[in-house]
């Protein structure tokens, strides 16, 4: 009975560094938001009614425009070069803040 009992500890050896391994293991990364304004291009965000409403909150105006349309392939990261003061920094991290919220369509 001893006999067994050392050589089941002994198999089990060789599995300690993965086992502690496995445990040390940090938790996974929080979950990458379904849409933002520097890599979901505004005609994605203007098609879904939910985060076409957290465009109509933070800037009406600009989604507005007629021109938007040639814009549709752009993020609004990429449009605030062209439209920067009503796409500061400051307004572009609550949208994202928003968008985080809502969401991957099915």
């Amino acid at each position: 009975m001893k006999k067994l009992i050392v050589a089941a500890a002994l198999a089990l050896v060789p599995a300690l560094p993965a086992m502690a391994a496995e445990a040390a293991a940090p938790a996974a990364a929080p979950a990458k938001p379904a849409f933002s304004t520097a890599e979901t291009d505004i005609g994605t965000l203007l098609d879904n009614p939910a985060t076409k409403a957290v465009l109509q909150k933070y800037v009406a105006a600009l989604i507005a425009n007629p021109q938007i349309d040639m814009a549709r392939a752009m993020t609004l990261k990429q449009v605030q070069g062209y439209a920067a003061d009503a796409l500061s920094d400051e307004t572009l991290a609550k949208i994202d803040a928003d968008l985080a919220a809502i969401p991957a369509a099915k």
